[in-house]
């Protein structure tokens, strides 16, 4: 269990950014202890009450007044809470019926939401945690100070509810959706490739002989990879001398059974030394942003094959969605790959890591939407420009021709479906792009 506490650390700080639970059960928990610990400090210290103003509490000795007050918020806030969720439920449907259900994971990191949810119930447990504190026997106290920062707090929810209404129009629109995507994809390309692409690169690919490798630490729960503890996979791999290469990369499915990783010396990973390598990998039902590219990538795309798809028919998101992925695939072509080889000591290579390469995320990012839009001119010269808009950012001739070769696909795609004139601007498109990778090229 001790093995597993860095990756727990790690997926519980993962869902401090995102999901309906940790954060406002945080705010819930703070608020609340803040409205016993305020109010007992009241009756405590007796001159707190003493900065009230009078025109607010002319009384200060009267219980009923704040058992009215603090009452009151209490089951305002709770109504105004289901009309929060009402809301909030009805978004997360629409999104989930118009654009992809895999779009959910960005509405429920949505901090607004979050912050918005828990000021609320924070605000419930606020009061509720008070309002014992006023009371007639054995002796008239009320916590007017207390009572003051729950009136306070009813003014932030006010706030806070119309700043909500207005996010989440906002929120809903598909332009902020992909442009939120993109941005965290993005992150993820930072946080994973942080050094400008060096061309020609320094050093090698350093191949593995991995032929007589033999498979090793056998997964226990069926799921998606979603994230590696590189930095420990190297430290096992090295406090027990062994050579290691992770089977599947990050976002692919790895059913319960089936084994992790290849070994150099197989016999050395059994038991607890095998549980200790599947320690490293989080492995649960859905993909995540955490280190996965390509799921940023998926996520577009799906709402882009949903807006060109003959039942919606909408080529301006399509287009909107293909602007956002040149983005993307702007920002992964001009970093350095991730390394998918670490080493310790220098010149022994331990852990191999695969990563999807540019060509692959090319294919993920663009040829589902050139399949899907061969009968429609403006998405695919819109295809061609967002290639020619990556090839004009590269020095990297692999790259320049898997973008060409793309490029080659949709004007053949379309060649099927539209006629001579109007595959007349595809092929001017595609000659821009030809002779945009040639000039790069120089």
């Amino acid at each position: 269990m001790l093995k597993r506490l860095p990756l727990f650390f790690h997926h519980v700080m993962y869902n401090l950014r995102g999901g309906f639970l940790v954060r406002p059960l945080a705010i819930t928990l703070v608020l609340g202890c803040a409205g016993a610990l305020l109010s007992e400090a009241e009756e405590a210290f007796p001159e707190f009450s003493a900065w009230v103003p009078k025109a607010l509490f002319p009384s200060h000795a009267d219980p009923q007044v704040a058992q009215v007050i603090l009452g009151g918020i209490a089951a305002s806030i709770m109504t105004v809470v289901s009309i929060v969720f009402a809301i909030l439920l009805m978004t997360l449907t629409l999104a989930s019926m118009q654009f992809s259900p895999r779009i959910l994971t960005g509405f429920v990191r949505d901090r607004v939401t979050q912050w918005t949810l828990g000021v609320f119930l924070g605000t419930f447990s606020y009061c509720m945690a008070a309002l014992p504190a006023a009371r007639s026997s054995p002796y008239a106290f009320s916590p007017v100070a207390t009572v003051l920062g729950a009136m306070i707090l009813a003014f932030v929810c006010v706030c806070l509810l119309l700043v909500f209404i207005h996010h989440i129009s906002q929120a809903i629109s598909v332009n902020h959706i992909v442009d939120r995507i993109a941005t965290e994809t993005e992150a993820i390309i930072d946080d994973l490739m942080p050094s400008p692409q060096r061309y020609p690169r320094i050093g090698g690919p350093y191949p593995l002989d991995r032929s007589k490798w033999r498979p090793a630490a056998v997964n226990e729960t069926s799921g998606y990879i979603r994230y590696v503890d590189r930095a420990r996979l190297l430290n096992l791999a090295k406090a027990y001398h062994v050579q290691v290469h992770v089977l599947r990369r990050i976002g692919h499915f790895v059913p319960a059974g089936t084994p992790l990783l290849l070994a150099s010396k197989p016999e050395r990973l059994t038991g607890e030394v095998s549980r200790q390598f599947c320690a490293v990998f989080d492995i649960g039902p859905t993909r995540t942003l955490q280190q996965d590219v390509e799921f940023g990538v998926l996520q577009i795309v799906d709402i882009a094959l949903r807006a060109i798809s003959p039942a919606v028919n909408d080529p301006t998101s399509a287009i909107s969605c293909i602007d956002q992925l040149s983005r993307i695939m702007i920002r992964f072509a001009s970093r350095d790959p991730v390394e998918p080889l670490f080493f310790d000591p220098p010149g022994v290579a331990r852990v191999s890591i695969p990563w999807i390469s540019f060509e692959g995320l090319v294919n993920s990012a663009f040829e589902q939407i050139r399949l899907y839009a061969k009968g429609d001119v403006a998405v695919s010269l819109r295809l061609l420009r967002a290639l020619t808009d990556v090839a004009s950012t590269t020095q990297n001739s692999d790259y320049r021709e898997s973008l060409v070769a793309a490029g080659k696909r949709v004007v053949a795609g379309c060649a099927e479906r539209l006629t001579e004139s109007e595959m007349r601007d595809l092929k001017v498109r595609q000659e821009t792009l030809e002779s945009c990778a040639a000039i790069s090229c120089q």
